[in-house]
């Protein structure tokens, strides 16, 4: 681990002083530093890449926000296999477990080759209209098909490599990642899926028949979604940051990437303290 590509929050009024620090730190030990063009302005660094090609000129990446700041960086590392290393600016994230005291221990770990990864399934979407690929996307998290606030309860045919599971009327439908079971999935009452776990999880969303429940199934599967209103109000969202116009007719392919996502495991704590602390599991 030679070089590092830095990613931050910019609009975090702390991210200057934690960013230019951490360059600072990094320059002492001759270690490489990369930033993309937002968080270079931020430190008036002028040496930049686009973030699109940060993977192509570091070892790893340090993100610094919350987990929406790691979601949009996982998109780029995408196959690439360079690791993270998630540190929240507030409290405990899901996904960035670094506190802003232990970035410097764990970096210390890292450049003496004294750490663990975890590795992260991710999700491939291809978007299907009239016979014809029109988009592509690699998430993280989830892949929703939503309405709009004030379109009616729209229908969405399901399949599960070419199994026909049900055709829900609901707001809406996520597919999502077992790491993307803490996230909106969790909130329409999906379980939470340990992230070693190799699946894809099945959430509809305010269903209006109460027998239809989340469906966990094996990630070798491939889940299609057509949708099958006239609505015109109904977006498809990639991991709650990248939206895409749904029309009727439209397929929605959601398959488990090539690749995995690999983030540095935090020595100071597992999983399950994660989900106590964020959870407030325990507390009266």
């Amino acid at each position: 681990m030679k070089c590092a590509g830095i990613i931050a929050k910019h609009t975090d009024p702390r991210a200057e002083s934690i960013v230019s620090d951490l360059c600072k730190w990094l320059d002492s030990r001759g270690k490489g530093v990369i930033l993309d063009r937002e968080t270079a302005a931020l430190v008036g660094r002028p040496e930049s890449v686009v973030r699109a090609k940060m993977p192509d000129h570091c070892d790893f990446l340090i993100v610094i926000g919350g987990d929406g700041t790691l979601l949009s960086a996982a998109r780029v590392v995408g196959t690439t296999g360079k690791p993270i290393l998630g540190v929240n600016l507030g409290s405990l994230g899901f996904m960035t477990a670094i506190t802003l005291d232990e970035i410097y221990p764990v970096l210390e770990k890292i450049f003496g080759h004294d750490f663990d990864y975890d590795e992260r399934m991710m999700l491939v979407a291809h978007v299907h209209r009239l016979g014809e690929r029109v988009a592509n996307y690699t998430v993280l998290n989830d892949v929703v098909i939503n309405k709009g606030a004030l379109a009616k309860i729209i229908d969405i045919k399901a399949t599960v490599s070419d199994n026909y599971v049900s055709t829900f009327k609901a707001d809406g439908l996520i597919i999502s990642t077992p790491t993307g079971s803490t996230g909106y999935s969790l909130a329409a009452q999906g379980p939470i899926i340990h992230p070693a776990l190799h699946s894809i999880l099945i959430t509809p969303i305010c269903p209006h028949t109460l027998t239809f429940r989340p469906l966990v199934v094996p990630d070798s599967l491939v889940v299609r979604a057509e949708l099958c209103s006239k609505e015109t109000d109904v977006f498809l969202t990639l991991d709650g940051q990248v939206g895409f116009g749904m029309r009727e007719g439209d397929v929605i392919e959601v398959r488990k990437a090539d690749a995995l996502l690999r983030f540095f495991r935090s020595p100071f704590r597992d999983y399950f303290t994660v989900l106590r602390t964020k959870l407030k599991w325990g507390e009266r």
